[in-house]
């Protein structure tokens, strides 16, 4: 008998009744079950959600009303960008004016389908995910329009909230701004590292060149930088940087962006990244900083972040025959007072890999110097240096590249003089072959100012401001030396004396009381006595007893009080017998305004840095009102001083210590030398009728610069330097004699009463003789 469930009936409705599932799998379709209700309640939720999140998204009035920080930026009288200042290094450029080829590139890597979504690419997120999903590259979806609203509203954490707030401001923005102004404003927002914000600054920053000039390569090479900053920065990551910017030249290639010629051509193309310590192609740190400076004590915060753009006097042709001419004369001076040795020694480790780690730490702390180069002795024989540079290159050098460092390689020099193996040495190409040369320990400074005006042409502040900060044109109090007696000289016109007035060159001492210290036996320069000479002579032969008795003539007191007309402070320059040979104290920014009234006919111009300050929408906001030569307010001396004090200047030049800046060629140069007691400072302050130029040398810490060396030695050669670019377009100037001087007996004298003037007759006694 059968049971019921073998019955025919029983068989055919279980025929037709599917087979029971396994647990696993009603398992799973229960899971899916949940989850496609757990889909739809978020749904529900997230548009509930967007509901009532959207009309509280906060305002984009700071990207409809886009004023982003802008940082100051600092001009030569000619254009050129000196420096930026400010937290974020930014120049903004409207949409126009981006080059296609920069747009392209960004698209082609950021989001190619950015001119069809709207805000959100949702075809991007389904091909991100099915990446993500499959195994394949790992993909985001942000759109550009997303960058920017997480750029301006939200923060980097990873969030589903942030998330929404994101795509919700990406609608926004949609809503409110074209395409093309978004496009503009995440270019000129997105950091791109260096402290660079937006593609024209990167351009700037990683390239030396306007956003405009960009090739397709060096295009692809900034669109790469959004993702990464750090990681893709060409100048810390070449390597990755370069794997990152090839990929996004095939994407513009595949994407129909750029042609197959122009991707050949990008592909090989050698990128020349900017990793130089000079950043805007003209070394003026020491001016940029002045300008900083002075421009924070008017704006304050707002100096970095108002978008200033600050002018100043400079022009770079002039800048950098300073900047280079103040550096030969420093290094001039190293070659002829030997080689101290390697600036370190460590011992490098036999494995290569190791010993390269070993390098770059080191190397890393010895920075370059503009064309001066740290290295790394490889191997050191006396006749062949084998040493790595800092960017991986391998020089040798030999012959006469060793001779300043012969010391150095010699088998008994002292360990830490040795040059071997491990050291860090100094190397220069002149263009042609390697040398080995060392950083100075000797400092200089340049200035040149217009002698009308007194507007500042060139300063260098020191031989490397990456290296000393420390501003010797303005801040270095230095003793003046011989360069100070043509003040001393110009005092004494006023008291009756002339350019013939003799005077005798001969011994002299002093009692402590006249001097201000202790009991003083003063000698000439060379320790030789030449007897009665003209006071002319006495200064173009730089006589130190022909001063000391001229001030002794007029006072110490009024040589203090006279001087101070000139700008130089009295409590610096004590009114003792001493003053007559610089034994106070001055800066080279204040002789190069005092040597400027000798130069314009007696006219105190004040040297300025800053001609105008112009705020970001292109206002002139502040405006140089200088002191001018003509202007009778501003004379200190009388013109006729001026022009005798300028023909005995002439002399120093034609026949005295300053004959080497006859190179020159011109009639119309004059100046003084100046070197102090024990050879400590050195100095020439020069000037033709248009331009005034002071040069110095000497340590931060004094010491003697050695025994044969001179004013005219080592300064002169920076200042000749400088004027062979300076005089370069300057016709010679011959200045007319002025009302109340006549020309006798081969020399110049004041008449008793001048036409039409209404000054004292100075006097002049040709037969005064000064024992």
């Amino acid at each position: 008998m059968s049971t019921p469930s073998e019955s025919p009936i029983a068989q055919s409705e279980s025929s037709q009744l599917p087979k029971p599932k396994s647990k696993a799998a009603r398992a799973l379709i229960n899971t899916f079950i949940v989850l496609f209700g757990l889909m739809f309640a978020g749904i529900l939720v997230l548009i509930f959600a967007l509901t009532m999140a959207y009309p509280n998204l906060p305002e984009i009035d700071a990207i409809t009303s886009y004023r982003p920080k802008m940082p100051m930026r600092v001009f030569s009288a000619d254009n050129v960008l000196i420096a930026e200042f400010g937290e974020e290094r930014r120049n903004v450029v409207h949409f126009k004016d981006i080059p296609d080829v920069m747009r392209k590139a960004v698209l082609a890597i950021e989001d190619d389908r950015f001119y069809e979504h709207g805000g959100v690419d949702y075809i991007g997120i389904a091909r991100a995910a099915f990446n993500n999903v499959t195994g394949g590259n790992k993909q985001g979806a942000s759109t550009i329009t997303q960058q920017v609203a997480r750029n301006f509203f939200l923060s980097t954490e990873q969030t589903v909230k942030r998330k929404v707030y994101e795509i919700l401001l990406a609608w926004k923005i949609e809503q409110n701004l074209t395409k093309n102004q978004i496009l503009e404003v995440y270019m000129n927002q997105i950091y791109l590292g260096q402290r660079a914000y937006g593609f024209s600054s990167a351009a700037q920053i990683y390239f030396g060149k306007e956003l405009k000039d960009i090739t397709v390569a060096e295009a692809a090479m900034l669109a790469g930088l959004p993702k990464a900053p750090s990681a893709y920065n060409p100048v810390a990551n070449p390597k990755r940087a370069t794997v990152r910017q090839q990929y996004i030249l095939q994407r513009m290639f595949q994407l129909g962006y750029i042609t197959k010629a122009q991707y050949d051509a990008a592909k090989v193309e050698k990128l020349k990244i900017k990793t130089s310590s000079i950043e805007f192609g003209i070394h003026a740190e020491y001016i940029a900083e002045m300008a900083r400076q002075l421009v924070y004590e008017q704006f304050k915060e707002e100096t970095y972040t108002r978008g200033l753009n600050v002018y100043t006097t400079i022009t770079k042709a002039e800048q950098e025959a300073a900047y280079q001419s103040l550096r030969r004369g420093v290094m001039d001076y190293e070659r002829r007072h030997g080689y101290r040795g390697p600036e370190a020694i460590i011992e490098l480790p036999g494995n290569k890999e190791l010993a390269d780690e070993a390098i770059e730490k080191e190397l890393a702390e010895h920075p370059d110097s503009d064309d001066i180069l740290a290295a790394m002795v490889l191997e050191a024989k006396p006749d062949l240096v084998k040493a790595v540079l800092a960017n991986g290159d391998e020089v040798q050098i030999s012959g006469a590249g060793l001779n300043f460092a012969a010391s150095g390689l010699k088998a008994n020099a002292p360990a830490n003089k040795r040059i071997q193996r491990g050291a860090v040495i100094r190397v220069m190409n002149d263009g042609k072959a390697w040398a080995i040369i060392q950083m100075p320990e000797v400092q200089s400074a340049f200035v040149a100012a217009d002698t009308s005006t007194g507007a500042i042409r060139a300063l260098v502040g020191g031989f490397d401001y990456n290296f000393n900060k420390f501003n010797h044109v303005t801040q270095a109090w230095r003793q003046p030396g011989s360069s100070f007696k043509p003040f001393i000289y110009s005092s004494s016109l006023e008291k009756g004396l002339s350019p013939s007035t003799i005077i005798d060159d001969a011994p002299i001492s002093f009692d402590a009381g006249q001097t201000g210290g202790q009991a003083w036996e003063p000698k000439n320069y060379d320790g030789k006595y030449e007897g009665p000479m003209t006071m002319r002579k006495g200064l173009t032969k730089s006589k130190n007893m022909i001063s000391i008795r001229i001030l002794q003539r007029v006072g110490a007191k009024y040589g203090q009080e006279y001087a101070s007309r000139f700008g130089f402070i009295p409590e610096k320059n004590p009114a003792y017998l001493t003053l007559a040979l610089g034994a106070g104290a001055v800066t080279p920014m204040q002789m190069a305004g005092a040597y400027a009234v000798f130069a314009n006919g007696g006219y105190k111009v004040n040297p300025y840095l800053i001609n105008k300050i112009v705020d970001a929408d292109g206002k002139v906001i502040a405006e140089a009102k200088p002191d001018v030569a003509g202007d009778e307010n501003n004379r200190v001396i009388d013109e006729r001083n001026a022009y005798l004090m300028d023909s005995m200047l002439r002399d120093v030049v034609r026949f005295g210590t300053a004959t080497k800046a006859l190179v020159l060629k011109r009639p119309d140069l004059a100046g003084k030398t100046g070197t102090t007691n024990d050879s400590i400072d050195a100095w020439f302050a020069g000037y033709q009728a248009k331009i005034v130029g002071v040069a110095w040398i000497g340590y931060d810490q004094p010491r003697n610069l050695g025994n044969r060396e001179t004013g005219g030695g080592l300064a002169l050669p920076i200042w000749i330097g400088y004027m062979q670019t300076a005089l370069k377009d300057i016709p010679i100037m011959e200045r007319p004699i002025p009302n109340g001087v006549i020309q006798a007996d081969g020399d110049y004298f004041y008449i008793e009463n001048p036409p039409g003037s209404a000054i004292k007759n100075l006097g002049s006694d040709p037969e005064v003789i000064i024992e």
